[in-house]
């Protein structure tokens, strides 16, 4: 009788599938939506082990306090401003329709009030290219182009933290301690190199599972690795 597979075993939990709940000192994302511009000020900016970027503790004047990506050049005691006629200052918060064009942005919401999704890592940013229709297009990190509704806020800036991933590894060690401080296995080694009992793509001396691997949409967890219900597989024919 074979093992249990890397993702059985995960979702039935232990030791060593647990959740990295530790790693995130708290949610980041905007308050609610207000017609009243808001003031704050940074009261710290924590590290935060769940990502790679800083993030700031926000205090507002109402006494309510949020987590947001912080920016390069942000500092502790620094005035945050959110809303509509907020100056277009580096860590403020404004909806895109009141930031110019050309300018950097993060955190930017895809829909209105969701709390900032696009743009969050280390050194990421997006570009405000141009505006038409209750639409603004930005250029993302990944030089795509895309479209957001004008309500939707960003902050404006660039995430800070970029040069993180310019120190080098060097072995295969710190990869291991990085991510089993967040609670992932690793190295994730393909079903095609385990033996047989191990997988069912196991077994062979070559890195080709060797026959089907179609399983069927009400097979059992042990089976289901491979192409799950797929209607057809191989080359199309031309």
């Amino acid at each position: 009788m074979g093992k249990s597979l890397l993702q059985q075993r995960a979702g039935r939990g232990n030791i060593n599938f647990r959740n990295p709940g530790w790693t995130r000192k708290g949610k980041v994302r905007y308050p609610s939506i207000s017609n009243v511009t808001s003031r704050g000020q940074v009261v710290k900016i924590v590290h935060n082990p769940g990502s790679q970027a800083p993030i700031a503790k926000i205090k507002l004047d109402d006494g309510n306090e949020f987590y947001n990506v912080a920016v390069e050049g942000l500092r502790v005691g620094q005035e945050i401003l959110i809303g509509e006629k907020a100056e277009v200052k580096a860590g403020n918060i404004l909806p895109l329709q009141s930031i110019p064009d050309g300018s950097m942005v993060c955190n930017i919401e895809v829909a209105k009030g969701d709390g900032g999704k696009i743009a969050r890592s280390a050194g990421t940013y997006a570009i405000i290219l141009g505006r038409g229709g209750g639409k603004v297009s930005l250029k993302l990190s990944s030089d795509k182009v895309r479209d957001f509704p004008e309500e939707c806020r960003a902050t404006v800036g660039k995430v800070s933290g970029g040069g993180v991933k310019e120190k080098p590894l060097l072995k295969a060690g710190n990869n291991y301690h990085k991510y089993r401080v967040k609670a992932r296995k690793w190295p994730r080694v393909n079903g095609v190199k385990m033996n047989v009992v191990d997988h069912p793509h196991g077994g062979g001396h070559h890195r080709s599972v060797s026959r089907s691997s179609t399983v069927s949409r009400n097979a059992p967890p042990g089976r289901k690795v491979g192409h799950i219900a797929s209607r057809r597989t191989g080359r199309r024919k031309e």
